[in-house]
């Protein structure tokens, strides 16, 4: 499957962003001193929901980024 060069682009850099969006995100929560992530230095349970969210953040934009560089590398390829 061939996307556009504009698309493929777009896809790319929606994969860097939601790890440098997300990376910024769970290191934020780790160091949450408002009580929400952590009750007496246990993890509570909107720690682990937002971590799964960040984990599956992590995943959709690698695989979304890799589709967008894989077409750029076949559009590459093609011209």
């Amino acid at each position: 499957m061939k996307l556009s060069r504009p698309l493929s682009w777009f896809l790319l850099a929606f994969g860097v962003w939601s790890w440098v969006i997300w990376i910024t995100f769970v290191k934020n929560l780790v160091k949450d001193s408002s009580g929400l992530a952590f009750d007496h230095g246990e993890p509570t349970a909107y720690f682990w929901v937002h971590l799964a969210l960040a984990v599956a953040s992590f995943v959709w934009g690698t695989a979304i980024g890799v589709v967008g560089l894989r077409s750029l590398r076949a559009l590459r390829r093609t011209s």
